[in-house]
């Protein structure tokens, strides 16, 4: 099982922006689907944005869409999450994660028997 450690979160103002940074080691992380997710405060986890391994493709949740772009550097076995324009609603610890199956990685639950990051907070002050 490939392991991920998640980098880059932070304070911000509202309209700033971060990269995340999630780093695999201990497998090949080519062969995975790359994804983010949030923890808002008392709130349940939710999926932010994908991307298929094979095809490229990316899918966002309609709240990020337009603002959150994700990318990999397979070179570098490291995903990324730049996120622009944040809002005080962004405000969430963020988890990466990685599923040799994409419709385990975007399913109910999230990520079936997938690798999971240890999360990287970030929070957006008004």
């Amino acid at each position: 099982q490939v392991r991920l450690a998640e980098s880059g979160g932070g304070l911000v103002q509202a309209g700033g922006s971060l990269r995340l940074s999630c780093v695999a080691s201990g497998g090949t992380f080519s062969t995975y689907n790359m994804g983010w997710f949030r923890v808002p405060p008392g709130k349940e986890r939710e999926f932010v944005a994908a991307r298929g391994r094979t095809t490229g493709n990316t899918y966002y949740a309609d709240s990020v869409k337009g603002r959150f772009t994700i990318s990999t550097n397979n070179a570098k076995n490291t995903g990324y999450l730049q996120m622009n324009s944040l809002k005080p609603e962004d405000t969430a610890v963020y988890y990466c994660a990685a599923n040799p199956v994409l419709t385990k990685l975007r399913g109910r639950p999230p990520n079936e028997n997938g690798a999971w990051g240890q999360g990287t907070p970030v929070t957006v002050s008004p």
